[in-house]
């Protein structure tokens, strides 16, 4: 690192931060974010929300004894300062790269990293899991904090944990980083609460005139305490006209506070370290702090995808043409089905931009419902509107659809209700790694009564399964991947699908190939890879993991005595499961290869270098194929 990070230089371990002066903070600060900018415009990752708590991660690290001090990052978008302070900064180069730095916390990684995270709402019940075990365990000198923000805090769990917090009475501070955003703009009651307190002027003014001249006094003892505490919420109760929610749940509530000045951030964080039980420090942030882009427009600057120029905001141009990004196609397809039939409704968990559902909303504002980062709520208030009639299109990804995995056997098949489940980023996702990929959904949805599941093998198809969706009066789910297709030539008019019926892309001999989905374009490069050797196998794509075609597997199976399976899925419980389950079902002994995820969380890497590791890449594909010869 070159010398224009004078104080950065000088900081791998929060004990070489706790050397600099107080006053010299702000600098430090400056550096810090600088040093996330020029990593991150060549390295692209989450980008936004780290920007947002350079201040408060520093004050934190400066104030409190970690890693003996624990702190949990809610989701960990926020944290890659948090990795810079706590021995990574050498590393920071190989953020999400494969084998390289962890995208989110991650206790496997770091002392430093008090809980692994990746799924937002999650901090606070860790935090007080870590806090009741320290007084178990004789630890009444630890502290832990919970850090929760990026719109974590309309998640349900986070409600959950406060209620269990308030009278578990445990030493426990949650500091709620408040910028009112998430990806997209955050939504809901809570979020109008919050506003009301940070824009009531008068309720900010009154109530510091109050702390000045009362907060002294606090070394008298704890009856002024107290009787602080009594006045400071007389003053929320009568300028805001209702009582402190965070308040009424047990917890002693601070703030708001300018999330900026790092000095007073950690004088009162020092301040804090003294009162015992659970507290609520209100901070006060901009998502995208000190880059003017990522201010600007922060859900754009949420995440990078590709490199970017620092001084213009522009992103890199692609070496090549892509296809469509697979969410284009659903939000742009999702809006024209809308506009035919105006009982489709849209239902997203804080993900509009993230889906494409901001498509639909921006032509039908009224038809489109962000219910913020609640995936249980978001798949049965889905379910209540199909009872009474409408159509709605829930769009949640694979990994955040596991959350809402009780409502959609209870809520939706059970009563069999007409939902569409739209489950983007299913399959590895590649650079956000094991929290975020979409490993599962195939196992965890084929074997529930009245759903239908499929997979598109290209973009086309996706769009004409959503149509078919519409059409079947059914639960249905779809999965696909996350990024960009290949059929520039998308947009083409409705087909219905044969629900449960698969297709031949390629006839051959000796072995057949059967995939699910868009990997399906892997096995097309498998089969150039084997034409090169004069060996032409089969190609089915199955496009329905349930119903299964039966009629084509008889075909197939009575034809072929070889067959390869491949699937962006865990093999357990997948489609080459179902595959075998059919075969010992019906009298078939076929010699038969499953290619998928294998029985381990896989890590952050690209796309491709994840089908390399999982053994079903092209050229995996076609290595098994000659296996079978």
């Amino acid at each position: 690192m070159s010398s224009k990070y004078p104080l950065l230089d000088t900081v791998n371990y929060p004990d070489d931060l706790k050397k600099i002066p107080k006053d010299r903070l702000p600098q430090f600060c400056d550096e810090l974010r600088r040093y996330v900018i020029e990593v991150i415009s060549q390295h692209p990752g989450h980008f936004a929300a780290t920007l947002g708590v350079v201040e408060l991660t520093v004050a934190l690290h400066y104030v409190y004894n970690t890693p003996y001090d624990q702190i949990v990052w809610d989701v960990g978008h926020q944290a890659y300062a948090h990795k810079i302070l706590t021995g990574r900064k050498s590393m920071f180069e190989t953020l999400r790269n494969l084998h390289g730095l962890s995208p989110f916390p991650n206790r496997d990684e770091s002392v430093y990293d008090a809980f692994t995270v990746g799924h937002a709402s999650t901090s606070i019940s860790s935090a007080l899991g870590l806090a009741v075990a320290a007084e178990q365990l004789g630890h009444h000198d630890q502290h832990v904090i919970a850090v929760i923000g990026d719109g974590s805090m309309t998640g349900g769990m986070a409600f959950e944990a406060l209620n269990n917090a308030g009278i578990q009475r445990s030493n426990l501070l949650v500091v709620l980083n408040d910028n009112h955003i998430a990806i997209d703009q955050n939504r809901g009651a809570l979020n109008d609460y919050l506003l009301d307190i940070t824009t009531s002027s008068t309720y900010n003014r009154i109530r510091k005139e109050v702390w000045d001249t009362l907060g002294k006094f606090e070394r008298l003892g704890t009856r002024a305490r107290a009787f602080i505490g009594t006045v400071e919420s007389g003053i929320k109760q009568v300028v805001m006209k209702r009582s402190n929610f965070f308040e009424g749940m047990g917890f002693r509530y601070f703030g708001p506070i300018d999330g900026h000045d790092v000095v007073h951030l950690a004088d009162i964080l020092s301040e804090m370290r003294n009162i015992h039980g659970p507290k609520l420090l209100h901070v006060l942030t901009t998502k995208g702090k000190g880059y003017k882009f990522a201010e600007e427009n922060q859900t754009e600057w949420h995440a990078t995808s590709v490199a970017f120029d620092i001084e213009t905001g522009k992103k890199l141009p692609s070496p090549k043409p892509q296809g469509p990004k697979y969410q284009d196609v659903f939000g742009i397809t999702l809006t024209e089905l809308a506009e035919r039939n105006p009982n489709i409704v849209g239902v997203t968990p804080a993900m509009p931009t993230g889906c494409s559902m901001n498509i639909m909303a921006e032509k039908f504002p009224d038809r489109v419902y962000d219910v913020g980062i609640a995936e249980e709520h978001a798949v049965t208030f889905s379910a209540g509107m199909a009872a009474q009639g409408l159509l709605p299109y829930c769009n949640i990804y694979s990994t955040f659809m596991q959350r809402a995995y009780d409502q959609i056997v209870h809520d939706v098949c059970l009563p069999r209700l007409h939902v569409v489940l739209c489950l983007d980023r299913a399959g590895l996702v590649g650079a956000d790694g094991a929290t975020h990929q979409g490993a599962f959904d195939i196992s965890y949805l084929r074997h529930i009564p009245n759903l239908i599941v499929a997979a598109p093998m290209d973009e086309v198809e996706l769009r004409n399964m959503l149509y078919t969706a519409e059409l079947s009066k059914s639960p249905f789910a779809i999965r696909y991947p996350r990024g960009n297709g290949h059929n520039l030539d998308w947009r083409q008019p409705f087909a219905e699908l044969e629900i449960g019926r698969g297709r031949m892309i390629a006839d051959g001999a000796d072995v057949a190939i059967l995939s699910i989905g868009t990997i399906g374009y892997e096995v097309g490069r498998a089969l150039e890879i084997l034409a090169a050797h004069g060996i032409h196998p089969a190609h089915y794509d199955m496009r329905f993991v349930k119903p299964l075609d039966e009629g084509l597997l008889h075909s197939v199976l009575l034809k072929y005595k070889r067959i390869v399976t491949v699937e962006d899925n865990v093999l357990q419980g997948g489609f080459g499961s179902a595959l075998l389950e059919f075969c010992a079902d019906n009298g078939y002994y076929p010699r038969v290869k499953r290619l998928g995820i294998p029985d381990r969380f896989i890590e952050h890497g690209s796309q491709q270098d994840l089908y390399k590791l999982c053994r079903y890449d092209a050229e995996a594909i076609a290595e098994a194929v000659r296996g079978m010869m």
